[in-house]
């Protein structure tokens, strides 16, 4: 097993389009750390052992969504190598979903906004989607925090591209949940690397080193927080760290630059 600045994993290397799906890294040892599917299944077909820390078994539902446990997707991991340029991310950012009514009570003053919004010092772009597009997006007046209404049910993904010079580390979590191993999220634990100007989209938690289980809007007492570590403090926030690589300045390959090594020659003309 590698140390947390060694080796990385890879998946799916580059799509036809430029988009990346799903890059990792060895952070996590598969077969122990990843989510077990067996295990939830069985939670899923047992309602009765759904619980909330404070209260025992679940009486009354709490209003809005949380994220369940969706169906199997495919999603096959390789290795590549990454060293982070600190153990602190370059920047961080947080995406809040409830349902339509939810949204509006977090948010009653909010303006719509595309569902693709830059973070961490612009050095990605990200939006949460649902099926073929991007979820309603929404920007709260005053605190500025960014909310997408979501319906119950429904899968959805976090899409993210780098718009750096450079590879990029991300570190994703839902629910207050790592989409790596399905535990606490941590800065410490290892995400995904995504490629100089490629898009990533997770599909959902992953369960081995070639599947995930996606996520879907769920009730709360439904969601993987409750069923599998009976606390859903965190429910309704998705997270992102990034992280810049050692040694390289994400922004040096300008487009100035470029055009200057374009211009150069291999032979000096006379004057």
């Amino acid at each position: 097993m590698v140390g947390l600045a060694g080796a990385m994993l890879l998946i799916n290397s580059c799509a036809p389009n430029g988009s990346v799906d799903n890059i990792v890294t060895a952070g996590q040892r598969y077969g122990d750390a990843a989510v077990n599917r067996s295990e939830i299944d069985a939670l899923l077909n047992s309602p009765e052992k759904s619980r909330m820390p404070w209260s025992g078994p679940v009486e009354k539902e709490r209003p809005g969504l949380a994220t369940g446990w969706g169906d199997k997707r495919q999603s096959q991991l390789g290795y590549t190598s990454f060293q982070r340029a600190s153990s602190k991310p370059a920047g961080t950012d947080m995406i809040f979903y409830n349902d339509s009514e939810g949204v509006t009570a977090m948010a009653p003053g909010k303006e719509r906004v595309g569902g693709m919004q830059t973070a961490a010092g612009n050095l990605v772009e990200w939006g949460i989607k649902g099926g073929m597009s991007y979820l309603p997006t929404y920007k709260e007046y005053g605190y500025g925090r960014r909310l997408v209404a979501g319906k119950k049910g429904s899968d959805y993904s976090i899409v993210i591209k780098n718009r750096s010079l450079s590879a990029l580390e991300v570190v994703a979590s839902v629910d207050g949940l790592d989409v790596m191993d399905g535990k606490s999220a941590s800065f410490s634990k290892r995400g995904y690397v995504i490629g100089a100007g490629e898009t990533l989209e997770i599909k959902g938690f992953r369960t081995s080193a070639s599947s995930v289980a996606a996520f879907q809007f769920s009730g709360v007492s439904g969601s993987y927080a409750n069923l599998k570590h009976g606390d859903t403090r965190n429910v309704g926030v998705i997270g992102l760290a990034v992280f810049t690589q050692k040694g390289v300045d994400p922004w040096k390959w300008t487009s100035g630059e470029i055009q200057n090594r374009d211009r150069a020659k291999a032979f000096a003309e006379e004057p």
